[in-house]
């Protein structure tokens, strides 16, 4: 099944404080019913009123945090999308705060893509599946050994490899 099969009429809300991405976002999830907001305050109004297949936030510029703790109370299964604020730190944040996954600006072109792994796991968190599509990414990014550098990501990585198994 493909990417865009399983996409097809997901309602997703994307938060961004730059229209650009709002606008890239829609333009790659075209087969989606996309609801853009550009600040927290709106963001926050739709995570109240309205219900969502998955919820797209940045982090920095609109309280992404913040939305994320509301998002995820509501149910719905969370990204976190970053360009300034992909580090390990917010990363180890996302994940603790319940998101379901964390993708750079950078790999926006392979949303599809990503969106269709979170679709096919009934929005359950798909951190294994990421690490292994941009770990190279991450090391390069972070350095090669940022997971030993911070006991949460070792150990979170040995959770994973048990739920695999």
């Amino acid at each position: 099944m493909s990417s865009e099969s399983l996409l097809k009429d997901n309602v997703i809300l994307v938060v961004d404080d730059e229209e650009d991405v709002l606008d890239t976002v829609e333009e790659v999830l075209d087969m989606c019913l996309v609801t853009k907001a550009q600040d927290y305050d709106t963001a926050r109004q739709y995570l109240m009123s309205y219900t969502y297949d998955i919820v797209i936030l940045d982090i920095m510029g609109v309280n992404g945090f913040d939305l994320l703790k509301t998002s995820v109370k509501r149910g719905f299964p969370t990204v976190m999308l970053t360009a300034y604020a992909l580090t390990p730190e917010a990363l180890e944040k996302s994940i603790k705060l319940g998101a379901v996954s964390f993708l750079p600006k950078e790999k926006m072109a392979d949303l599809e893509e990503f969106l269709a792994d979170i679709v096919l796991k009934g929005g359950q968190p798909v951190w294994g599946k990421l690490f292994d599509k941009l770990g190279g990414f991450f090391n390069k990014r972070f350095g090669p050994d940022w997971k030993e550098r911070n006991k949460f990501f070792e150990e979170f990585e040995e959770a994973l490899k048990k739920d695999v198994s």
